[in-house]
């Protein structure tokens, strides 16, 4: 392309960025009183930026592209000042920042940088299109769960880089680098499936609440719902079905953080996993079937607070370490059938921590196949001690509907490590 061509194409996309960001403002004028500009101003502040940017870069001075950022600036602080005057209300200043990044975008479309000029085009449309979506979702996010998040923050960018990167044991099993990181991975997915609960409600039936329950914790899923079956019976068939539908999301969910850890266990691990939750999906599609003639109660709440905090961490990581020093003195000192064993024991507790432990010690230590194996075990120790909690605290009806779904879903697994591992 020529530099004539090019410069001109250039200018267009500014026009471009100007017209994306001023359709929008446009658009909001016709919604509110008020406003600065509209769709013709904005094509002509990219405009304004771009020549700016265009003139410096010709006279070899980057000042020209400064003051025109700076009379843009006072000629809109005068418009809002004259705005504000007239009605009171109009005392934000969103329009005024949008005509400054487009001036910004313009110049920078100029100087050669179009795509990144336009994919904060497109951002800057977005976020001020979503006005009320971005606004009704603050509105959901308390205090408590703003500071749990600058912590899973602080934990991720201030923490996690000053760790060091390599083993400080003898084993060679501890790295804290990489063990912060696994916490920092599993916090993050649990803080995700407590924001899904918190958007989705807790009023909108067990289903629902068992698929959003299960991305934070199918084991408090499973808890609630029993307690729920022997205090207000009748309602044994839709308990299941949210009780069932929580297991297949924890299946899927340590698929996917073992994913991120090490892909190279995904192949061997899949099969059994995705086997193991389409039993439980299934035996919670058989339990629909007759769920509509079931006069139960109202959807059970499941009581699930933000599980983020910097203490909560500290413990998941001391229990961490221990897997991994027990896996690795395992793998030292005795056979492979040992490490099974540990990995069904830690696994009734907690699969994720064993599953990334596993994971993490893949290749170096153990071959993907015995990893997938060992994980496999310790979903299954889990399922299983959560169906003895649903025995316990259960009704009759409700225990017996998740026992023959786990026994269903241990044949499952068994045949599938048999098979394919």
């Amino acid at each position: 392309m020529s530099p004539e061509l090019e410069t001109f194409r250039n200018f267009g996309i500014a026009l471009f960025i100007g017209a994306l960001v001023g359709v929008e403002r446009e658009k909001r004028k016709e919604r509110e009183v008020g406003g600065l500009g509209g769709l013709r101003t904005f094509i002509l502040v990219a405009l304004a930026g771009g020549m700016a940017a265009f003139l410096g870069r010709a006279l070899g001075s980057g000042w020209i592209f400064f003051a025109g950022l700076l009379a843009l600036g006072l000629l809109l602080a005068a418009a809002h000042h004259a705005e504000v005057t007239i009605d009171r209300t109009a005392v934000g200043a969103t329009t005024e920042v949008a005509a400054v990044v487009v001036y910004l975008l313009g110049g920078a479309a100029i100087l050669g940088h179009v795509q990144v000029a336009v994919a904060l085009a497109i951002a800057t449309s977005a976020v001020l299109a979503l006005k009320q979506t971005l606004h009704d979702a603050v509105g959901r996010v308390d205090l408590d769960d703003f500071i749990a998040g600058l912590k899973l923050l602080f934990a991720s960018f201030i923490v996690l880089p000053l760790l060091p990167n390599e083993p400080v044991d003898p084993l060679g099993a501890l790295n804290p680098y990489k063990l912060w990181l696994l916490v920092v991975l599993v916090s993050g997915l649990s803080l995700a499936g407590y924001v899904a609960v918190r958007w989705l409600g807790q009023k909108r039936g067990t289903a629902v609440m068992g698929l959003a329950g299960g991305l934070v914790s199918s084991t408090a899923v499973t808890l609630a719902f029993a307690r729920r079956s022997r205090e207000e019976p009748g309602g044994e068939r839709a308990l299941a079905i949210g009780v069932l539908l929580a297991w297949t999301i924890m299946f899927g969910r340590v698929v996917a953080a073992v994913a991120v850890v090490s892909p190279a266990v995904v192949p061997s691990l899949a099969p059994p996993m995705a086997l193991m939750g389409a039993v439980a999906g299934l035996t919670a599609l058989l339990a629909a079937r007759g769920s509509e003639q079931e006069k139960g109660s109202d959807s059970p709440e499941v009581k699930v607070k933000n599980p983020f905090s910097l203490i909560s961490a500290a413990k998941f990581g001391a229990f961490f370490a221990a897997i991994l020093m027990i896996v690795a003195l395992a793998r030292r000192y005795l056979d492979d059938s040992a490490l099974l064993v540990v990995s069904a024991i830690a696994g009734a507790t907690d699969v994720d921590a064993i599953a990334l432990s596993l994971a993490r010690l893949v290749p170096a230590e153990i071959t993907p196949e015995l990893a997938a194996r060992g994980i496999v075990f310790a979903s299954i120790s889990n399922t299983v001690v959560k169906a003895g909690i649903v025995a316990v605290l259960g009704s009759r009806a409700y225990a017996r509907r998740i026992v023959l779904s786990t026994l269903a879903l241990c044949v499952g697994a068994g045949v599938a490590v048999l098979v394919g591992l």
